[in-house]
């Protein structure tokens, strides 16, 4: 009999790894979303629901020659078969409301965290240029994660640090305590990655930060925090017991940089997805966003810039289309 099991647990296991490779063998491209001359696509947010990926992204376009940043998002069932792109946020360069972080269940709604990107009267011919300091971190709320609600900001320093006083502050990422449910963390980007804590996502308390670079993406892994984050170019990794003390991981992600010329500028905004547990697909997904074949400093920010996969099963060894 427990030869009989071991077979059947083994038949089971093939038939799962059949499913995923299928899936994946069906993409012909780390390619999620390409970027061109008029238009950019960063910052990934993803969430896999009732057989769904959402993407949320921030939307870059050139219109009449003036730049504007949106959020939008697409879903897909198999990551090769998008939805039409749909844009959540107003068109208005004193806001830009851009770079989701990820999308959280709080109660009987969807949360979205996002930031603020003001450029006003930003052209072409100022190419690239970067976020003025009124940025800021806001959440949207939703109940079918279709239609969102106005963002509302995200005082994070405390109810009584006003807006200016806030300072500059970009990419937020939301994640849940492990051992406190009730409790809510906020990783964010200003002078290294601050974090606050929050117990209704309404009032925030400061923590405390840890040196590291932009877009922060957190996930608990193997009874630890994973935190992924962007520093000059590739995806850098840290990782802590209590969200206190960091250790760095050794290597830098490049992925396929080197053979990539849509993301030879720059690879970033790396955001994982954790799946390892669902037998459909029995991995992590990375995704992120390469710039090239210039350099964001060269120009290529707004434009010419591409959302891309990868995916591993241990947080190391990574695969993707092609390889």
């Amino acid at each position: 009999m427990k030869f009989l099991k071991a077979l059947s647990i083994l038949f089971i296991f093939s038939l799962q790894v059949q499913a995923q490779n299928k899936l994946l063998g069906k993409l012909n491209s780390s390619i999620l979303f390409q970027g061109n001359d008029t238009v950019a696509y960063r910052d990934p947010a993803v969430l896999y629901h009732n057989g769904v990926f959402y993407l949320f992204f921030t939307l870059v376009k050139t219109e009449s020659r003036k730049i504007y940043s949106y959020t939008a998002l697409a879903h897909s069932r198999d990551l090769k078969n998008w939805s039409a792109v749909k844009i959540i946020t107003p068109k208005n360069q004193n806001w830009d409301f851009s770079s989701p972080g990820n999308i959280v269940r709080f109660k009987k709604e969807w949360v979205l965290c996002l930031q603020t990107y003001p450029r006003p009267d930003y052209t072409v011919d100022q190419m690239p240029r970067f976020g003025s300091g009124n940025a800021r971190i806001f959440i949207m709320r939703s109940k079918d994660l279709l239609y969102w609600s106005n963002p509302e900001l995200m005082k994070v320093k405390g109810p009584k640090v006003s807006f200016a006083d806030m300072g500059r502050m970009i990419d937020p990422y939301l994640l849940q305590d492990k051992k406190q449910q009730r409790k809510w963390w906020c990783f964010y980007k200003q002078n290294g990655i601050c974090m606050s804590y929050s117990y209704d996502l309404t009032h925030w308390n400061y923590f405390g930060k840890t040196p590291s670079g932009e877009n922060p993406s957190v996930l608990y892994a193997n009874g630890k925090y994973i935190l992924f984050y962007s520093p000059k170019n590739g995806i850098g990794i840290k990782e802590s017991n209590d969200l206190v003390h960091w250790k760095d991981w050794e290597s830098i992600l490049t992925l396929g940089q080197s053979h990539w010329l849509w993301a030879k500028g720059r690879i970033t905004a790396g955001t994982v997805l954790d799946l390892t547990a669902n037998k459909r697909f029995g991995r992590y997904f990375l995704f992120f966003h390469g710039s090239g074949p210039l350099t964001e400093e060269q120009g290529d920010f707004d434009k010419n810039a591409s959302i891309g996969l990868a995916w591993s099963a241990d947080l190391v060894h990574w695969k993707w289309p092609g390889k």
